[in-house]
């Protein structure tokens, strides 16, 4: 549906960024793939077994995020810039991060206990746990990939445990799925890749004979801790929700919010994709204001137009999106609708602010953003539970919602009186206006004619192209400067 402005949207980056890797491509391809099969999975498992399961991932995914302490990081720079970093540090780095594996395996199993999880539910998590700690340990492997420059084989090895895991979903799907038999799936498919990997490493870089170091492995803890707390205040930032619906609600209402927010991660890919673009682009302008206003400007459009067009879809046509959801019924999905309209509001919010977050942490303002995010988790967790108990996953989307508006106008103010960049006003304005000028066209669509939600969508598409041209959203001249080839060689003035 909003498929012509993302491909736009990425020719433009494509053309001032160079080529979009191989890497990203797969991902683009594979993961969207993903959401339709998660989908038929939490159809066929029901609603209660489903939200158990989203609340144990969830959980693990908090813990796993801060187990990393920030290794795969750090050991893509340092092997990329010092190639005998391998061969030096490696014999303690390597049984350094397993030994992290078993502690949060261990730390995951007394949180669990500690917040109710008891038996059957228990042995789950431990499963959850090692499957995810297994897959972490592989990206951590392919980092050594990364960092010598083998981006093709490492975008393969990217998507392996979610080719297999598909593979093997789909090949069950017909005789019966339980929620046993996913997890353990998912475990056999996170323990062949990281096998694989661990022994594509060997292959390439020479067997890796374990040497410990008090010495190497308290300095590399000493400069990765930092990373890892920021990182684990996003991961929480971004999951507790699911955990915190299923203990304090219900599974059921933790399996609604799942199946809402699952196309809230598809979308935002999208963000996420072209986003270290911009980072990068960001620091290296770190010491021209001029440069990075002008790059802001230029990003505002690229990120935000087909947000625009992907939130105004859920907000009239939502409902078509759980198509696969044969099992609910008409009240579940309502409710799932709800949901999902009210998360898509916030990934409209951060449709237009997330490139000033790149911004802020790409320069001097991480440790600002770090505490903004900190402030937007409190604040999330006490909504939940005063609401959550009796509102359950609206609750959360409308706590999701407001933190959002809390942290991106924090963005925006220290864009404009701390970076000192210029906030493109204006600009802002005008994609509002569009917005709002599509969403109305919409409602005249819905309230004059009565046509499929596939022609609705594309004539919705078309009139938005047309709106997006006359407000002077794409502007003719630069959009074919971009499709020229040869062309972005240079940053094009924004001056909207």
């Amino acid at each position: 549906m909003c498929s012509f402005v993302a491909s736009l949207s990425l020719t433009c980056i494509k053309r001032f960024f160079g080529n979009i890797s191989f890497a990203v491509l797969l991902n683009l391809l594979v993961k969207p793939g993903w959401v339709f099969v998660e989908n038929l999975v939490q159809n066929q498992l029901g609603h209660v077994a489903f939200g158990t399961f989203t609340a144990l991932s969830s959980l693990t995914i908090i813990l796993a995020t801060f187990s990393d302490v920030g290794l795969t990081h750090y050991t893509v720079k340092r092997v990329a810039a010092e190639p005998a970093y391998l061969a030096t540090y490696f014999p303690t780095i390597l049984p350094l991060r397993a030994s992290l594996n078993f502690l949060a395996l261990g730390a995951l199993l007394v949180l669990g206990w500690v917040v109710g999880y008891q038996g059957a539910q228990l042995t789950l998590l431990a499963i959850i746990g090692a499957a995810l700690l297994l897959t972490q340990y592989g990206q951590f492997l392919r980092g050594t990939l990364q960092a010598h420059q083998r981006f093709n084989t490492d975008a393969v090895l990217s998507v392996l445990e979610k080719v297999l895991l598909l593979g093997l979903v789909l090949a069950l799907l017909p005789s019966g799925l339980t929620l046993t038999g996913y997890v353990w799936m998912r475990f056999a498919a996170a323990a062949f890749a990281a096998v694989l990997l661990y022994g594509l490493m060997v292959r390439l870089f020479g067997r890796v004979r374990y040497r410990w170091s008090w010495g190497h492995a308290r300095m590399v803890l000493r400069e990765t801790l930092p990373f890892a707390l920021i990182t684990l205040l996003y991961g929480a930032n971004e999951r507790v929700d699911m955990v915190m619906l299923e203990r304090l609600a219900s599974p059921a209402e933790a399996s609604y919010y799942a199946g809402a927010y699952r196309w809230v991660d598809a979308v935002m890919m999208y963000v996420w994709t072209i986003m270290p673009l911009f980072f990068a682009r960001f620091a290296a302008a770190i010491n021209s204001r001029s440069e990075q206003r002008d790059l802001l400007w230029f990003g505002q459009r690229i990120v935000t137009l087909p947000l625009l067009l992907a939130c105004a879809f859920v907000l009239f046509r939502g409902e078509v999106l759980f198509w696969q959801f044969t099992h609910s019924t008409p009240a579940e999905l309502a409710r799932m609708t709800l949901c999902l309209k009210i998360l898509f509001l916030n990934v409209l919010v951060h449709g237009f602010f997330a490139i000033y977050s790149s911004l802020l942490n790409s320069t001097h303002y991480v440790k600002t953003v770090s505490w903004l995010v900190a402030l937007s988790l409190g604040l999330n967790v006490c909504l939940n539970l005063v609401l959550l108990p009796r509102f359950g996953a609206v609750a959360a989307a409308l706590n999701t919602l407001g933190c959002a508006v809390l942290v991106s106008g924090g963005y925006v103010w220290l864009v404009q009186h701390r970076a000192g960049v210029a906030v493109p006003w204006l600009l802002l304005g005008k994609l509002l206006g569009g917005f709002l000028l599509l969403c109305a066209g919409w409602y005249g669509l819905q309230q004059t004619l009565e046509l499929h939600w596939l022609v609705e969508s594309l004539v919705a598409t078309i009139g938005f192209g047309v709106l997006s041209v006359v407000l002077g959203l794409v502007p003719l001249a630069e959009l074919k400067k971009f499709l020229r080839p040869g062309a972005g060689a240079k940053m094009p003035p924004n001056a909207p």
